[in-house]
């Protein structure tokens, strides 16, 4: 079945309460850009991608101008085929950035579409290995107060999550020491918690830190440093003493390769909504794999849970409060073991307020 029409719209969304953390500075809101993809029969497949305030017109212009006259009367189940055009079409003045973002969320309503054709949910079509994915809170926390801290962990644990994560990157490393070490002691010795540095630190720092924050336990520390250095990434690996989670700012396979190769990261985590769209999400899972690598994820729960239930080597799932469940008709839940469960609906089983994101019309 052939694509009829492509449907791309931007919105600028204020946060619940304004956030920052050590690379980003204060953020109010975010941009979120929808793709809505129908075929001759009346199928439509959702897709979307976000940014944390900047470059959505670019992504809008992109879908819009260059990606839409690429896709109408195509085969709309040809994805690869599909995905190929548009990589190779931007290839020249893209290859990451708001081209890579608009490949992802384009990618995404091709792969829902085809779900729904077919009549199953995603996490089944891509491979349908056990629905039930552990999640953890991603906090975005860097600057509250310690009280507000173990407050927003304590509204976590209420909510039924079993693993937790905290912003680090503070400006003196005793002060990340401290929240860190007040974390472990509010949550106890075994429960999962994990700390994210957002790029904050130099290879040297951030050894140093990793060193320091050992002995508290830690799932992984994430991010350490920029996402351009795959060999720093593999000496704070090798000297810290730490599992480094990674992947969240990297926009194609071969950066993904290229940071496994160099003995970088233990916990890949791609953003099916930035690094190529569930297209390449899947390859970098099955590279991983390949190099006996648990992946996770990063941001748009919603979709995400359908990716890492359909691998083998899934390990947690970011919850990311964002607030975009408030325009969500079935909002991911929790079960009573912290896990997330890949929804039955067909395709990613994803349904807007329309009508409420229109008033964020941007």
């Amino acid at each position: 079945m052939t694509i009829a029409t492509v449907q791309a719209e931007r919105f600028s969304i204020p946060l619940p309460e304004t956030l920052s953390d050590s690379t980003h500075g204060e953020m109010s809101h975010f941009e979120l850009v929808t793709v809505r993809i129908r075929d001759h029969e009346g199928v439509e497949g959702l897709g979307y991608t976000y940014t944390v305030g900047n470059a959505a017109n670019a992504i809008l212009s992109l879908i819009r101008d260059d990606i839409t006259p690429l896709l109408l009367e195509e085969e709309a189940s040809r994805i690869e085929n599909l995905w190929q055009k548009m990589w190779w079409h931007l290839h020249y003045a893209g290859r990451g950035g708001p081209t890579t973002f608009a490949i992802s969320a384009v990618d995404i309503a091709l792969w829902d579409l085809k779900a729904k054709r077919a009549g199953q949910p995603l996490w089944r079509l891509l491979g349908g290995h056990e629905a039930n994915v552990l999640a953890y809170a991603g906090g975005i926390d860097l600057f509250f107060p310690l009280e507000k801290l173990l407050a927003q962990t304590q509204d976590n644990l209420d909510k039924g999550f079993k693993a937790i994560k905290m912003k680090v990157g503070r400006d003196n490393l005793s002060d990340d020491l401290e929240r860190v070490a007040a974390m472990r002691d509010f949550l106890g010795a075994d429960f999962p918690l994990m700390v994210d540095a957002n790029m904050r630190w130099r290879v040297d720092q951030a050894i140093r830190a990793a060193k320091a924050l050992s002995e508290y336990r830690l799932v992984w520390l994430e991010e350490p440093t920029i996402p351009d250095d795959p060999i720093g990434h593999g000496r704070i690996a090798q000297l810290g003493g730490l599992p480094i989670a990674a992947g969240e700012n990297l926009h194609s396979l071969y950066e993904f390769r290229n940071l496994i190769a160099a003995g970088g990261v233990d916990f890949p985590e791609p953003d099916v909504s930035n690094c190529g769209g569930i297209t390449v999400w899947m390859k970098v899972a099955h590279l991983a794999e390949a190099h006996n690598l648990p992946v996770t994820s990063h941001g748009v729960h919603d979709l995400h849970v359908h990716l890492l239930a359909a691998v083998p080597n899934k390990s947690y799932l970011e919850v990311h409060g964002f607030g975009l469940e408030r325009f969500i008709a079935n909002p991911m839940v929790l079960n009573d073991t912290g896990h997330a469960i890949a929804p039955e609906r067909p395709g990613h089983g994803v349904e807007f307020d329309w009508a409420g994101l229109m008033v964020y019309s941007a």
